[in-house]
């Protein structure tokens, strides 16, 4: 017999199950025989083929390319020293390939982590009592229970159905929903609607299944292995960086081709201008910048969970400073979710009691084990009503859920032996519904005076802030000829926090539009209440439906803005209509419903109280359910792509001040004043830690002071790139020529002398270029923390990662100067303090003159 063609007793027969569903110990069994409810996943790219892959990016070819003509050139013209640049270019890409690796599977490690923080429940029954295990623990022959906003963990026969209706999109890619029934079908297993299918998710309704299916032998299971692994599409700040790496090697190319063109012009040999175009290559491209680029991110994903926002894939931490705006909920985000019943009314008195039975019977809250559970509405309604009535007995026949499109609930129940229909919801919806009201404890026929005093009211309890509830009840059908009974304001106080938050993101040019199902009235009280408008485009839905996109457009534009009454069907459509007039939108969402907006959103916002499929869809989970924490999350992001220009910034100041003393050397035949190798022991050695400190950096005032930056913005934008190339740079390659001639003069050198690379004077020049480059970068740390702000003003001390680094960088080039071994690797020799004290003031300069064009503002940032 097919499972789809069985009743609910021959299902029970079928799987060796029962009413009271499992048994724990043969649960226990079928666990061991059937394995775990997962799909495998799809076969990862083995380990050393994803460390094999950070040998062949962009900067690693060229860096390739340059040690396979440094060994070429050892092999034709031996003694050059060539093959120990060979080697040490490999060094360069296994170093990099190294880090890179360490840092991608670090913050996959850590996605990981952060992925069991959320794990899969299901409500299942075990031994006669409803339980919570875990999705994976599900066997075939389990019972499990069904509500909205659950995922089906398994294939599963539906044994009971109460409008229970579920989206099969992971499945069968149709988004329509189904209403399952409990009914015994002849039909194919796949087209059944009496099978609930692993990974559909419950729009509506309740119901209970039995598991018949776990794992891959599921319909999604079975279709899994032939799903192709989805290739990872390069964020817009990856392309960037990309984009930068390959200005900065053609940029490093072409200069060194040039040179060598020059250099072979003046007279210079083949191996001189060889070793000159090497130089060039290996001083401009800056090898540690990819790893540091992706361990900024992983520290800014860290350091957003602290802050109660997890990150759930680190390429959405870049996206969040470019946001312009928020589209977010007003329940549980802008306010506490802590629902209070404030104020009931009535036409009389002698309805009340007929208000708190319906309050308390069409109601799925519970009080179970001391505790209330349930949609927070729900619970203030059933928590006022048992402590101030006391319990209502009565046996529910059907249930019509509440849905956003209706915006109603209603129970069929027998209360005294009489069968009555209870209706609660929003008051556009009910009153329309009801002919009669409850007066003097009787059946009075609705009328247009009844109706402008129950609107009066209701309008007087929404400008107080306040959800208002209608209620009514029938005894014909359910939903016809209603009789009103009353109304519930409910009021949910807004998040003390909020109204700072609110302050920033208006400082920080960023827009925030209230999507709401509540009344125009109650969204407007409460956004006045938080500093949100003072006077606001109320767009309500009715208003909202008749719009065509062209004239909603427009309505956009404007810069207080309240949606009211909305479904998540609207939120999709404004947030789609936003991203076509140019706008970067976070969208916030908690409900199964909300799962196309937040997907579509630039940064889809899930509640951490949320339902599974909206986890799911989103990029980033508040674990508090708090805006204020969308905010410190924005602030965070702009921070990291800050921080990503800084060492951006500090790197590319080195390069040029290492570029300078070569072009010195081809155009003025001096000698070479700063080697190879001495040029990677501040990429790969005392630049390393500072860039990675920068990287850390937290977000400063300034952060959330300025509009969202646009889409267009480039990393090298031509303020930083003058600022690189005609300030910080040119001093930092004085300091190094000015070490290097001191060094000289001091040994009496004189212009155009001939010195031996291996001579005790032509050492001492090139460690002391070495150091003043160094000594500048030093104070180049320090600048960049800010491109506006003092030093003074950050505190020089507030960055601990960077002090270490920067004693590191120290450490490193005094055993660079003096040890006998940094002798050896990088052809140094010992300077005397002299030297160093000669340097130190162009450190100071730099210093300086970044510290007064933060001042004035005058130099290009």
């Amino acid at each position: 017999m097919k499972i789809t063609e069985a009743t609910t007793e021959e299902v029970f027969k079928l799987l060796d199950t029962s009413e009271s569903g499992l048994k724990e110990d043969e649960a226990k069994q079928r666990l061991i025989h059937f394995g775990y409810n997962e799909i495998k996943e799809s076969k990862k790219i083995p380990l050393v083929l994803r460390f094999l892959r950070q040998f062949t990016h962009f900067l690693a070819i060229i860096l390739w390319l340059a040690a396979v003509l440094a060994f070429v050139s050892d092999y034709l013209h031996p003694g050059e020293g060539m093959r120990h640049l060979g080697f040490a270019i490999i060094g360069v890409i296994f170093i990099n390939a190294v880090f890179a690796f360490a840092q991608e599977y670090k913050a996959e490690k850590a996605i990981e982590k952060l992925r069991l923080m959320l794990p899969f429940y299901v409500k299942v029954v075990r031994d006669g009592t409803q339980k919570e295990i875990a999705a994976k623990d599900i066997v075939p022959g389990d019972l499990i229970i069904l509500s909205e906003g659950d995922k089906v963990p398994a294939d599963s026969r539906v044994i009971e159905s109460n409008f229970l209706t579920v989206n099969n999109a992971p499945l069968t890619g149709e988004s329509q929903p189904v209403t399952l029934t409990h009914e015994p079908l002849q039909e194919e297993l796949i087209e059944s609607k009496n099978i609930a299918f692993a990974g559909a998710t419950v729009v509506s309704g309740n119901g209970r299944a039995v598991v018949f299916a776990t794992g891959m032998n599921t319909e999604f299971g079975r279709i899994a292995h032939l799903t192709e692994t989805v290739q990872i599409q390069e964020t817009p700040l990856q392309k960037e960086i990309a984009r930068t790496s390959k200005f900065v090697a053609a940029f490093a190319t072409l200069i060194g081709v040039v040179f060598f063109i020059i250099g072979h012009t003046i007279g210079r040999s083949f191996w001189e201008n060889f070793i000159f175009a090497i130089g060039v290559i290996v001083a401009l491209v800056p090898e540690g910048m990819l790893p540091t680029v992706t361990l900024s991110l992983a520290i800014g994903s860290q350091r957003m969970l602290k802050r109660k926002a997890l990150v759930r894939t680190l390429t959405a931490v870049e996206a969040l400073g470019s946001i312009t705006v928020i589209c977010t909920d007003k329940t549980g985000t802008i306010t506490q979710n802590k629902m209070e019943v404030k104020k009931i009314w009535t036409v009389d008195s002698q309805a009340l009691e007929m208000l708190m039975k319906i309050a308390y019977l069409c109601n799925n809250a519970k009080f179970v084990d001391n505790q209330y559970k349930g949609d927070p509405t729900e619970v203030a309604l059933l928590k006022y009503v048992k402590e101030n009535t006391g319990d209502f007995v009565a046996e529910r026949v059907s249930e019509i859920p509440f849905d956003f499109e209706r915006k109603r609930m209603t129970t069929v129940n027998i209360i005294d032996g009489i069968k009555v229909s209870l209706t609660k919801g929003a008051i556009e919806t009910v009153l329309p519904l009801c002919n009669y009201a409850m007066i003097n404890g009787e059946k009075v026929e609705m009328n247009e005076e009844i109706k402008e005093k129950i609107n009066t009211v209701s309008h007087s309890l929404m400008d107080e802030g306040l959800r208002v509830l209608c209620f009514a009840y029938s005894q014909d059908e359910p939903e016809k000829d209603m009789i009103f009974t009353g109304l519930i304001g409910l009021e949910d106080p807004p998040r003390p926090e909020v109204k700072d938050a609110i302050k920033k993101c208006h400082e920080a040019a960023v827009r925030i539009i209230l999507i709401t199902g509540d009344a125009s009235r109650t969204a407007v009280a409460i956004s006045k209440e938080i500093g949100l408008v003072k006077n606001p485009l109320v767009i309500e839905a009715e208003e909202f439906h008749k719009m065509s996109d062209t004239e909603l457009k427009e309505k956009l534009k404007e810069k207080e803005l309240l949606f009211t009454r909305m479904t998540p069907k609207d939120k999709l459509r404004i947030v789609t209509l936003l991203q076509e007039v140019g706008e970067r939108v976070a969208v916030t969402g908690d409900g199964v419903n909300d799962a196309p907006a937040l997907k579509k959103a630039d940064i889809g916002v899930a509640m951490g109280s949320g339902t599974d499929v909206a986890k799911e869809s989103a990029e980033i989970i508040l674990l508090d359910d708090n805006f204020a924490t969308i905010v410190n999350t924005i602030e965070e992001g702009r921070a990291i792509y800050e921080n990503i220009r800084k060492f951006i910034s500090y790197f590319f100041t080195s390069n040029v001040a290492e570029l300078v003393p070569y072009i010195a050397y081809a155009l003025f035949k001096i000698p070479l004043p700063l080697t190879v190798m001495q040029i990677l022991s501040i990429d790969l050695g005392t630049d390393i830690l500072p860039a990675l400190a920068l990287g850390a950096e937290k977000p400063t005032a300034e952060v959330m002071k300025k509009p969202p930056r646009s889409h267009k913005e480039r990393l090298l934008n031509l303020k930083l790139l003058l600022r690189v190339f005609l300030v910080l740079g040119p001093i930092e390659a004085a300091a190094g020529l000015f070490g290097f001639f001191y060094v000289l003069h001091s040994g009496g050198w004189q212009w155009g002398q001939a010195l031996s690379s291996k001579s005790i004077l032509y050492m001492q020049a090139t460690t002391a270029c070495l150091t003043g480059i160094v000594l500048a970068q030093v104070a180049n740390g320090f600048a960049s923390r800010s491109f506006s702000e003092s030093i003074l003003s950050i505190g020089i001390f507030s960055n601990k990662f960077l002090l270490a680094g920067i004693v590191f960088e120290i450490a490193l080039q005094l055993f660079i100067v003096y040890y006998p071994l940094g002798n050896i690797i990088f052809s140094t020799h010992p300077i005397p303090l002299t030297a160093w004290l000669v340097l130190i003031p162009f450190a100071m300069v730099l210093l300086a003159v970044e510290e007064i064009r933060k001042l004035t503002s005058s130099l290009p940032r």
